[in-house]
């Protein structure tokens, strides 16, 4: 959304059920989505816009929460499967 009109900047379609939880990385070029869909989605700006760099895969259940480290290249995500997942962002691949 944009704050001055109240307008909405874009809308991000990629998970299969409801997204749950969206953090914004520390350097404002990465998005993370997590959904019932048990993927978390990692969005990155291109241009004016975000575009899906990829979908982390591992919880067998839900994904509830994500966030990014202060350095921006660790994200945790959490999930009603009991776990919290730390995934690698720092190389091209996250793991």
């Amino acid at each position: 959304w944009e704050v001055a009109t109240g307008k909405e900047v874009c809308s991000l379609k990629g998970h299969s059920n409801w997204v749950l939880s969206v953090a914004l990385s520390p350097d404002g070029k990465t998005l993370a989505s997590a959904s019932r869909d048990n993927t978390v989605k990692l969005w990155v700006l291109s241009g004016e816009t975000l575009v899906e760099k990829g979908t982390l895969k591992g919880h067998s259940n839900e994904v509830t929460s994500v966030a990014f480290s202060s350095d921006g290249k660790t994200l945790a995500s959490g999930s009603i499967d009991k776990t919290v997942k730390l995934w690698d962002l720092s190389g091209e691949t996250p793991v």
